[in-house]
């Protein structure tokens, strides 16, 4: 199994790759570009789409492909592999998947050892009261 540190750095050598890190990136960017995800995210969300889906290349209704089935097509009623799904997945989990490899990106250029920290963090949060602070959100 794959760590997080390895999928961070597995990420952020993607990215350089890509040419994301050609120039150096502030902190409060890489924030902006997390929240723009999450915007993302939310858009999806308040446009009524699924955690996860394909469009259809072909059409302008809007439809979309079954993202587990490749052979779903939104058009035909036929079962061959659709040669107008889109390659790209889209979604409200995809966004928020999206702004983790952001933040995974960020880890891995920083050398941060996220597993141990996640499991830091995580271990805290079981030892703490119930709807700890009592706030509504």
């Amino acid at each position: 199994m794959t760590g997080i540190n390895e999928v961070a750095r597995q990420i952020h050598e993607n990215a350089v790759e890509h040419g994301w890190w050609d120039e150096e990136r502030s902190f409060p960017e890489i924030i902006a570009l997390c929240h723009s995800e999450l915007s993302e995210a939310l858009e999806e969300y308040r446009s009524g789409r699924p955690f996860e889906w394909y469009a259809c290349e072909e059409c302008d209704s809007g439809r979309l492909c079954d993202p587990e089935d490749q052979y779903d097509c939104a058009n035909y009623s036929v079962k061959e592999k659709c040669e107008y799904r889109s390659k790209k997945p889209e979604g409200i989990a995809v966004e928020m998947a999206d702004c983790i490899i952001r933040i995974l990106d960020w880890c891995g250029k920083e050398g941060i050892d996220i597993d141990r920290i996640i499991s830091t963090k995580h271990e805290y949060n079981k030892s703490r009261p119930y709807r700890h602070g009592g706030k509504k959100c």
